[in-house]
């Protein structure tokens, strides 16, 4: 029987074991330690007392049936069928044994080998029917630890796709509105652009104003002077008796009425270029005379800047081609261009002047037209400082101005060059730092 105890704890050791009753089950677990230390102490005792041998058989066949019992009532730790199937057989093969051995010890001495084997057969039985649970019950761990893995995976997975799901929505909204904003801001960009460009035409147009007044104001200024002096000589004429002093008068009053009428008319012919120039305003192309154009508003620019500098002087030289074709093209906005291109030059070369560094210096402004091939030239060029070369490359942009805050917009060679460039032709420039530069118009002659 010591045999048997000693099986019997190693199947509640494996009981323990597999239903992790220290975790789980902790009043199954004392139970189970008790029937351990029963064992134990059974095992000593059988050593010792040989006369309890039928007690301990019978107690040993009620802890097989115990842990039969065990197994059948824990079906959800998968112990049933391994311990069930494994103590069966020995069960079986202990009563068989008893039963022989008592009912005749000569029957028992014939079947002893046979018995024997039959319990050497149970208790490999045994062994193996373990080893096989064993295995399956690390191969269902294994499986399960998976299962939880992937479960584990699959949570994080749908935890991370949710998380994901919201950042993207809040990712979306504050794009849809970082998109409303930069919206909004390039709406009030294009609103400022356009009050910028007003203000750079109402700045030529001031320039021009101011040329006109000026050269308005000559002609009208003789008209006065020869009126005053006619009403004079009409009052001399009236309280005179001489024959010969009242010929003498009315001689003088003819002159001064003709002087009247050529200064009148030159007036009425400043007006009407003007207003030839510079009608309907839409856009239209027509034939033109580019040398009348530079003419006029080559001189309308320099009035215009004495006008606001009573101090400015400077030589101007003109280079006009009399055999210069008629261009097509939109005068309005190709003399924009003629009268913003000569105001930077008179602006560059009076900087110059102010600054006093160059000895000797006398402002020039040259102006040029000329055809090479099929293509008109106009060129204007001032002996003024020059464009530094690391600015020469961003003259042309938009807002980009040299003048202090409030003296430009930075938008006038950036829409004579759009303007230019409309009317298929090019602006070039070439400039010298601490010598001058030359803008060149080329526009097509079709």
């Amino acid at each position: 029987m010591q045999f048997n105890f000693f099986l019997i704890i190693i199947l509640l050791w494996y009981a323990k074991f597999k239903l992790d009753s220290k975790n789980h089950q902790p009043q199954l677990n004392k139970k189970i330690n008790r029937l351990i230390y029963v064992c134990l102490g059974f095992l000593i005792l059988e050593g010792f007392f040989s006369q309890i041998t039928p007690f301990t058989f019978w107690l040993a066949q009620g802890l097989y049936f115990y842990l039969i019992y065990l197994s059948l009532t824990q079906k959800q730790y998968q112990l049933t069928k391994p311990i069930t199937y494994a103590v069966l057989p020995l069960v079986v093969v202990n009563i068989i044994e008893y039963v022989i051995e008592h009912a005749s010890l000569q029957l028992y001495t014939d079947w002893e080998e046979y018995i024997d084997m039959a319990n050497l057969f149970a208790v490999i039985w045994l062994g193996i029917l373990l080893f096989i649970d064993n295995r399956q019950r690390k191969s269902i761990e294994k499986a399960r630890l998976i299962a939880a893995e992937k479960e584990k995976e699959l949570q994080l997975t749908t935890k991370l796709k949710a998380e994901l799901e919201v950042q993207v929505a809040e990712r979306t909204a504050e794009i849809h509105q970082q998109k409303e904003a930069l919206q909004k801001i390039v709406d009030e960009l294009k609103s400022t652009q356009t009050q910028l460009v007003q203000q750079e035409k109402l700045a030529s147009l001031g320039a021009l104003t101011a040329g006109i007044a000026h050269e308005i104001k000559n002609p009208l200024n003789f008209v006065n002077n020869f009126s005053e002096l006619s009403n004079e000589l009409i009052k001399e004429f009236k309280t005179s008796n001489s024959e010969d002093e009242r010929n003498e008068i009315l001689a003088d009053l003819e002159i001064n009425l003709q002087k009247i009428n050529e200064h009148g008319k030159r007036a009425d012919s400043i007006v009407k270029n003007m207003l030839q120039h510079s009608r309907n305003g839409s856009g239209e192309k027509q034939l033109s005379d580019i040398n009348q154009i530079c003419e006029e508003y080559f001189n309308l620019a320099f009035h215009g800047k004495r006008a606001t500098d009573a101090n400015f002087n400077c030589e101007i030289v003109k280079n006009l081609d009399a055999n210069l074709p008629r261009v097509n093209c939109v005068v309005q906005d190709i003399s924009r261009v003629i009268l913003n291109l000569i105001n930077n030059a008179f602006d560059a070369v009076r900087e110059r002047e102010i600054e006093g560094k160059t000895p000797n210096y006398k402002p020039t402004v040259t102006l040029i037209t000329k055809q090479i091939n099929n293509t008109i030239s106009i060129s204007i060029k001032d002996n003024g400082k020059g464009i530094p070369q690391h600015i020469q490359e961003k003259i042309f942009e938009p807002f980009f101005t040299t003048k202090p805050a409030g003296q430009g917009t930075g938008l006038g060679l950036s829409l004579s060059y759009d303007i230019v460039k409309a009317h298929g032709g090019e602006m070039k420039l070439e400039t010298k730092e601490g010598e001058g530069s030359e803008f060149v118009i080329q526009l097509p002659n079709n």
